[in-house]
């Protein structure tokens, strides 16, 4: 009998000087959730603020979070959510905290049938009409065989997702739904301009931000995940601040830094080495810049993934790209569905933030204005190959 290569990978690795980096990956994962959460206790507490009136039985008010990608905002919900029903269970209370990532469940169909899933009803995935899954989710507020009021609350991770397509109806539904509260969560401080005023009436939420990491707070974040990764003395000294401050670089991003620590623990891996050193944190840079951007692009909300379509194809026309002739080229991309000329500049400082674009602000000229010039920042290769997958 052949043997089986995932048992020899897994022996040779344990005979490696691997098994000496390594003492568990499981704490460098963002999605890894600590016992505590340092430096985001403040909007934790914020989050338990709006949402303790579900143990007396009230809905509690909608909450978004706001802030740039790997700022806590999934790890602080979660952890809410954790206290929460701990403390329901004490209290005799019927709450449920459901979690969300829209970038698995795009649609309202899809995200409510989800939810009716998760608390008991048997519905199929695709076939109903709206009406038949939004009358079966209302219904089970209005029975259930617990016998008590039921008090949902509905996570929204990456509701920006959504948005491009009918995050306005899953909004009003469940807003409109009794029991229930919504707890969205975006990387865009603007993403409420993409929703109907009805709808942003009916949320009528509660915001709370959350800004980027400093490089000390980042370095007590890897410290502490350290600790459970790695085994004793393999890291030299200056691998976490180095992290630590190449990750304050991209927006305090936590996520950067633990991904920027596992790889670099991965690297002296590959090379038979029994130390973590700032050589392989620097390498690990590279390695993980490919993966980031492409993550980048697919989280973006469709219009701004069509507005990079656009200057993707005036990149590869070598034309210098003016933010008319991109307007006129996202319009022939969008046809019916191309927001205004105004929007455009929200989108191109978003895309130029995330510094997949920049921008350069030139003058032609007496009497002739000034002229906003767009280049792409990142691999065309890269960014034809992500949106081609999407």
């Amino acid at each position: 009998m052949e043997s089986n290569i995932f048992v020899d990978i897994k022996k040779e690795q344990n005979e490696s000087l691997g098994k000496n980096i390594f003492k568990d990956k499981t704490p460098l994962d963002h999605k890894f959730l600590p016992e505590k959460l340092v430096h985001r206790e403040d909007q934790i507490r914020e989050i338990a603020k709006y949402w303790v009136d579900a143990l007396d039985e009230v809905t509690p008010s909608n909450v978004t979070l706001y802030g740039k990608t790997g700022t806590g905002k999934t790890a602080a919900s979660k952890f809410a959510r954790e206290q929460l029903i701990d403390a329901a269970r004490n209290e005799n209370v019927f709450v449920k905290v459901e979690y969300i990532r829209c970038t698995d469940y795009t649609t309202e169909y899809q995200v409510l049938a989800q939810l009716c899933q998760k608390l008991g009803r048997d519905v199929p995935n695709r076939g109903w009409t709206k009406g038949e899954i939004v009358n079966t989710f209302r219904d089970i507020f209005k029975t259930n065989a617990f016998g008590k009021k039921l008090i949902l609350i509905v996570i929204l991770d990456e509701i920006d997702i959504l948005l491009g397509k009918d995050g306005d109806g899953i909004l009003y539904t469940l807003t409109r739904t009794d029991n229930v509260s919504v707890l969205s969560i975006s990387n865009y401080l603007d993403f409420k301009n993409l929703i109907k005023a009805r709808v942003t009436s009916s949320l009528n939420d509660r915001e709370i931000v959350f800004p980027p990491y400093g490089a000390n707070q980042l370095s007590d974040i890897l410290s502490e995940r350290a600790e459970l990764a790695f085994n004793e003395d393999v890291l030299e000294k200056d691998v976490i601040p180095l992290c630590s401050a190449m990750a304050a670089k991209e927006e305090g991003d936590a996520r950067y830094a633990l991904d920027l620590l596992k790889n670099a623990g991965e690297l002296a891996v590959d090379e038979d080495s029994d130390k973590v050193n700032s050589d392989h944190v620097r390498r690990a840079k590279d390695r993980i810049e490919h993966n980031k951007v492409t993550e980048i692009i697919q989280t973006l909300p469709s219009q701004q993934q069509r507005l990079l379509e656009a200057v993707l194809n005036l990149t590869k026309q070598d034309e210098e790209i003016t933010s008319g002739k991109l307007y006129d080229e996202y319009k022939d991309l969008s046809k019916k569905d191309a927001v205004t000329y105004r929007r455009i500049f929200d989108f191109i400082n978003d895309l130029e933030l995330l510094g997949i674009i920049s921008t350069n602000t030139i003058s032609r000229g007496r009497g002739k204005g000034r002229t906003n010039i767009i280049k792409l920042q990142c691999d065309e290769v890269l960014l034809e190959t992500t949106l081609f997958s999407i």
